[in-house]
């Protein structure tokens, strides 16, 4: 057991020596998270960015307080407001990848508003250009957020995985304890046809049987007459319950047929809602047998003591290896569902109030933020926030969180 630690510290020690820090992504109307950030640029009167060319400058802020996040700028001359209207000014983000969101803006009170949402996450490299007075001013800048680097070499000795974000079969199932029964034509009682004496008896328990085969011969009460009674089916004798001399009364014995079993599965009642006849299950038994099968019926009535009802599953048995009372699990598939875009339900994530995947461009990873739609423990359909065939992390992606959680890349939202 000592190698697997070894080795787990080594690529630790790889990985926190190869990550780099990304840097924190700037916000509107809030603080910027880390000291650090709070050096990196000046802030303006509005805690935004200010940019400057000579006696001309903008605030950029990014405005969400009860509403879509939207850029607000703020134009000054000497320090001091600026009518907005007199101002022409757009804006080009590029985000990893290279995609480019492009924002006209227009006066709106004492700021300038851009033409869109800004959509999360605010991570991209900024260009801004601005007219005031015949005059054209140009800016560029990084606001970086939830991103961090990662050598492919450390990344892959890290266990860390991806898969385009795509197309799925989401199957979802529930999981319902059960156990091994026998059928009711699975068990048979073998009994005097009429009162009398038994003076014959031939098997004992524990012995095969076949159908037809004699079992018992009984001298009957009322007329002295012997009748013999036959197997009415094959099977295993697991009860005797007379001896020869004795009157028959009650059942002689038990014949037990053990490839006519069935999965009793017992559910609550809110999953048994859920259950339909036909559906596909997959039995295990405590020994690691699995076998595919389909629900046949489902009771009426739930029991008195556990509240369960139950459904009846095939089980067929021509080995033997099902015995009837042991315990097993069933997962039952209730549906099957295409859908256009999921990710792997491992990969999720948390970030800020979001639940995210980290996309990978290059040796660069990157949140996305997810708009989520129905869940299943192999994947979770997507409704917005990757694109189709946009690389992700599928497993370990808790090693990019931690580094940038832990370089304090990340804005206070």
């Amino acid at each position: 057991m000592a190698q697997p630690r070894v080795r787990f510290t080594v690529v630790a020690l790889l990985l926190a020596l190869a990550l780099l820090p990304a840097a924190c992504g700037d916000s509107a109307n809030r603080s910027a998270g880390t000291p650090a950030a709070e050096a990196d640029y000046e802030r303006g009167p509005h805690r935004g960015r200010m940019l400057r060319d000579g006696d001309f400058a903008v605030e950029i802020t990014i405005f969400e307080e009860g509403t879509d996040p939207e850029f607000r700028v703020y134009p000054y001359w000497q320090n001091k407001p600026l009518d907005p209207s007199k101002v022409d000014l757009r804006m080009v983000l590029t985000r990893l990848g290279g995609r480019a969101d492009a924002f006209s803006f227009t006066p709106n009170s004492d700021f300038l508003m851009g033409s869109g949402i800004v959509k999360e996450p605010h991570s991209f490299d900024v260009a801004v250009t601005a007219t005031y007075s015949s005059k054209e001013s140009h800016w560029t800048y990084d606001s970086y957020e939830g991103r961090t680097i990662i050598a492919d070499a450390v990344a892959e000795a890290s266990g860390v995985k991806t898969a385009p974000a795509g197309d799925a079969v989401m199957v979802e199932t529930i999981d319902l304890p059960g156990r091994v029964t026998l059928q009711p034509q699975g068990r048979a009682e073998v009994r005097a046809w009429y009162p009398g004496r038994i003076i014959e008896m031939t098997k004992s328990v524990g012995q095969q049987v076949q159908k037809g085969e004699l079992l018992v011969r009984v001298e009957a009460s009322d007329s002295l007459r012997t009748y013999q009674i036959n197997s009415p089916i094959t099977g295993v004798v697991t009860e005797r319950n007379a001896n020869v001399g004795d009157v028959a009364s009650q059942a002689i014995y038990v014949v037990t047929d053990a490839t006519k079993v069935q999965a009793t599965l017992f559910a609550f009642p809110r999953d048994a809602e859920r259950l339909e006849v036909g559906q596909p299950v997959e039995i295990e038994g405590l020994g690691g047998q699995r076998i595919q099968t389909r629900i046949v019926n489902l009771l009426p009535s739930a029991d008195p003591s556990t509240q369960t009802v139950s459904a009846l599953a095939e089980l067929p048995n021509l080995k033997g290896i099902w015995r009837p009372g042991i315990a097993i699990e069933a997962t039952v598939t209730l549906n099957s569902t295409s859908v256009p875009l999921a990710v792997k339900t491992r990969a999720l994530q948390r970030f800020r109030d979001f639940t995210v995947v980290f996309a990978k461009v290059g040796d660069t990873y990157e949140v996305r933020m997810l708009k989520l739609g129905r869940r299943t423990p192999e994947w979770t359909e997507v409704l917005g926030g990757i694109d189709p065939g946009e690389v992700y992390v599928t497993d370990n992606a808790f090693l990019i969180r931690a580094d940038i959680e832990k370089s304090g890349a990340s804005h206070d939202h």
